[in-house]
């Protein structure tokens, strides 16, 4: 990771491009109706220019994806990791019976780029006035998950508050043949083109799972700690409901794993030191108990942390435990997340 990458991202406003994300378009009259009976969140009760965080559960309650859904007023969009799309496009499209619903595949024409840190917001808005885009609501203006589609940039330009990384952010989605203009407008309006290494030390300091890489299809999203962003414990049937209201009224949302932040010690975290590699095993006197998902450098605190699963009796903050490194065993305590808040990363940095 380049420190100026982690530092724009932190201090100013980082550009990545959006290769590992795809959207796809709901339509039709039951679009709302259709995918409140799937998704875990109120996705009926969305204004349009509103979004929320929601996943799709198997009938076991275990993850099928993670998405951001956001109303655009015609359809709502949703925003899911790439890999994932092409199942889902096949799953909602067989679930489609007496309903008005159209399924849209965005992925082979749209493009995109993300836009992250305390700046996001004024250069996204920056870019698309340079490119004459105009949104309805201010780009400065969005509310955390809200959205807007500009007038008379096509159908498939949307501009979307993602704060994905634990830092401000909007997705800025158009066809694919004016993605080259809008990357280029966005370094002129003061973004800095960052890798995937420092999104991801953002990511991890601030403490915000990833599928499919801290979750997957096994896990159940009380266990990776999603549910007050990602389940309407109000709304109706969805998929999977059942098995998460037993464990939170009859378990009393006891489950038997939890993720949590590790801190380790400052020598694992040092320049040309290795880190933990996903799926190293965390260690309690001496025996193996759980698992690490994420791993980074944190450059506001000067050591590594990571991500990882722990029985629920050692998920406590301060549980003393071993993890499993490329050059043998290193000392880790369980901390809690955020590691770094947004407000304090760069002065911690500086």
């Amino acid at each position: 990771m380049l420190l100026e990458h982690y530092r724009a991202l932190r201090r100013a406003a980082g550009v990545v491009e959006r290769a590992a994300r795809t959207c796809i378009a709901v339509g039709g009259a039951d679009r709302a109706e259709y995918l409140q009976g799937l998704l875990s969140n109120d996705v009926a009760a969305l204004a349009p220019g509103a979004g929320c965080y929601a996943a799709y559960l198997t009938p076991q309650g275990r993850l099928i994806a993670d998405m951001d859904v956001f109303n655009l007023g015609d359809r709502l969009l949703l925003d899911v990791d790439a890999g994932v799309g092409p199942l889902l496009l096949a799953r909602f499209d067989e679930l489609i019976f007496a309903e008005e619903v159209t399924i849209a595949d965005w992925s082979g024409t749209c493009a995109g780029y993300g836009v992250h840190g305390p700046a996001a917001l004024d250069v996204a808005a920056a870019a698309l006035d340079a490119l004459g885009i105009a949104c309805d609501t201010g780009v400065r203006d969005l509310a955390p998950h809200g959205c807007c589609r500009p007038a008379a940039a096509g159908e498939t330009t949307v501009v979307l508050r993602t704060d994905a990384l634990g830092e401000p952010g909007v997705a800025v989605v158009v066809p694919r043949g004016r993605a080259a203009a809008l990357h280029a407008a966005l370094v002129a309006a003061g973004g800095a083109d960052v890798d995937d290494a420092a999104a991801e030390t953002v990511r991890v300091e601030s403490g915000r799972p990833r599928f499919p890489v801290d979750m997957d299809g096994e896990t159940i999203p009380l266990e990776a700690g999603i549910e007050d962003r990602a389940i309407s414990f109000d709304k109706g049937c969805y998929v999977g409901q059942e098995v998460i209201v037993r464990i939170l009224h009859r378990g009393g949302g006891r489950v038997a794993k939890r993720l949590v932040g590790l801190a380790l010690g400052p020598a694992a975290g040092a320049a040309g030191a290795a880190l933990p590699e996903p799926g190293a095993a965390v260690r309690h006197e001496g025996e193996p108990v759980g698992r690490v998902t994420s791993a980074a450098a944190s450059p506001a605190l000067g050591q590594a942390i990571a991500l990882g699963y722990l029985p629920r009796e050692l998920a406590a903050a301060g549980t003393q435990v071993e993890v499993d490194l490329p050059a043998g065993r290193g000392a880790g305590v369980v901390t809690a997340t955020p590691f770094v808040e947004p407000s304090s990363a760069a002065a911690r940095e500086a």
